[in-house]
């Protein structure tokens, strides 16, 4: 079977509709852009401080309104109706990304405008965005399939907003308590290294360890999500 971008225009369409609809979800994609006020009263912040926003639109967006959408959808009943239809999983995936996609994109880049924020390398940090974008997509995905309802799936997105959104924070615990020290290689840790390395002058020498780490949690995540999709069809 072909690919098919109006089958994918069609998903985005609809999730479009229903969650200008929703005001629980409208009400939250604004809340990342708190910080990136506080950040512009700041007349020289630190990348972190940039990334404290960045951060939590890849978990309060990304993350929480891909959950919300799939979530919805098992919700109403009619994720199984979709997983019937003519369009393959790739285009259902791909089709219930979009949004979220688009939602991130702009609301970064409003962010940074508010903020100030201009990295010394745009191309590279643009690349190391898309990456934790795929990663966080996935995860929001993941956790869409396996809750049974919206609310459900916001209960289940508060530790990982603690662990991703504000993990940023708790850098200095790494430095005190060796045993938290695997807690480097996440992806937000690692994502915000990358842009403290590259606002110093560093190059894609540099920096490939971290996008190749970013790049692997993605990687992982979406094959994840793919198994469990497919466990869905069946069950359904």
């Amino acid at each position: 079977m072909t690919y098919s971008l109006r089958r994918v225009y069609a998903i985005f369409q609809k999730d479009l509709k229903d969650v200008l609809k929703n005001m629980f979800i409208t009400t939250s994609l604004p809340v990342p852009l708190v910080f990136a006020l506080i950040a512009s009263r700041d007349p020289n912040p630190p990348v972190e401080a940039h990334f404290m926003f960045i951060n939590l639109v890849l978990v309060m967006i990304t993350a929480f309104l891909q959950s919300a959408i799939i979530a919805e959808e098992k919700e109403k009943n009619t994720l199984r109706g979709l997983m019937l239809s003519p369009a393959t999983t790739l285009e259902i995936l791909n089709g219930k990304s979009l949004l979220t996609f688009v939602f991130t994109i702009v609301t970064i880049m409003v962010g940074a405008a508010i903020s100030g924020y201009e990295p010394a390398n745009l191309w590279l940090v643009a690349v190391a965005f898309l990456f934790s974008i795929f990663f966080y997509l996935a995860l929001g995905t993941l956790i869409g399939l396996y809750t049974k309802s919206m609310m459900e799936a916001s209960v289940l997105l508060m530790p990982i907003l603690l662990v991703f959104g504000f993990g940023t924070m708790h850098r200095a615990f790494i430095e005190e308590y060796a045993f938290l020290s695997f807690t480097e290689y996440f992806p937000n840790i690692q994502l915000l290294e990358l842009a403290e390395n590259v606002q110093t002058g560093a190059g894609i020498a540099d920096v490939w360890p971290a996008l190749t780490i970013i790049l692997a949690w993605s990687i992982v995540m979406f094959l994840l999500v793919i198994i469990v999709f497919k466990r869905r069809e069946i069950d359904e």
